[in-house]
């Protein structure tokens, strides 16, 4: 139990990288301001896992959830809930389905599915039972394991959030028509941060962290071909630290010298 007594729930996150004429793009999200987690903060698409997604019956192609365990260190169960919760949230938050009709298919427009979605995310239906009404294969190999983030213990709301990497399909396109999110966007890594700098986003250290890290990529192939080593990182409360409240994550100096309007948002 942490120091909040709050446990830390499973979540899922979805880096959707394409190719662009400046590089690498990211597909980001602002969460409204009503969220209960995050509100406000411009973020990728994902949340938390549910307990349907953790359904046996999904046809599934790509690694098997051995394979993701091993990865994310984590047993088989949570490691397939985990994929699946991917899966679905990119579905649900922007449209965007990592499944086709055969195993080494992939639907070229999501769209004809826009009433599954909706029902997707008011909970009236599960991924499963969507996935099998539209004899559809999840395709785990389209995703790449990243990095695992943890919440501080101190927080009332607390994620143990596995990050994964995915391309955007061919054909398909990325919206904005979710009610977690003000505004979206396809920015390269650079650009998010530049942005970032000069104060017109508020970007968590996670996220801030994996912008950083895909700067380093020249386009999606090397991304995919990355095999990052994944260790578990939570941020721990630093008090007294004017200006850094948060310590015990890669690059956390660097992250708070580049904070724009320190004394306005170290706080946060």
């Amino acid at each position: 139990m942490s120091e909040s007594g709050v446990p830390a729930r499973d979540a899922s996150t979805v880096m959707l990288v394409r190719d662009g004429d400046a590089g690498i793009e990211v597909f980001l999200q602002r969460r409204v301001s009503g969220m209960a987690f995050a509100a406000g903060m411009t973020v990728f698409p994902g949340g938390g896992v549910d307990a349907a997604d953790g359904t046996a019956d999904i046809a599934w192609a790509g690694s098997e959830p051995a394979w993701w365990a091993a990865r994310f260190a984590t047993d088989e169960p949570t490691a397939q809930a985990l994929v699946a919760a991917a899966v679905r949230e990119t579905f649900e938050e922007c449209g965007v389905l990592l499944a086709g009709p055969t195993a080494d298919s992939v639907v070229d427009d999501s769209t004809v599915y826009r009433e599954a979605r909706g029902r997707l995310e008011r909970r009236e239906l599960s991924l499963a039972q969507f996935l099998a009404a539209e004899g559809l294969v999840l395709r785990a190999d389209l995703l790449r394991p990243w990095s695992n983030w943890i919440t501080p213990e101190t927080q009332p709301r607390r994620y143990d959030t596995r990050f994964f990497v995915a391309v955007l399909p061919q054909g398909q396109i990325a919206d904005g028509a979710t009610s977690e999110a003000s505004d979206v966007v396809w920015q390269t890594p650079r650009a998010a941060l530049d942005s970032w700098r000069a104060g017109e986003s508020v970007l968590m250290p996670p996220t801030w962290s994996q912008l950083d890290a895909l700067c380093g990529f020249a386009d999606t192939a090397a991304v995919l071909a990355s095999e990052p080593v994944i260790a578990p990182i939570m941020p721990k409360h630093s008090p007294g630290r004017q200006g850094r409240p948060l310590s015990d994550f890669p690059d956390n100096e660097r992250y708070f010298a580049q904070l724009p309007q320190l004394g306005a948002l170290g706080g946060r």
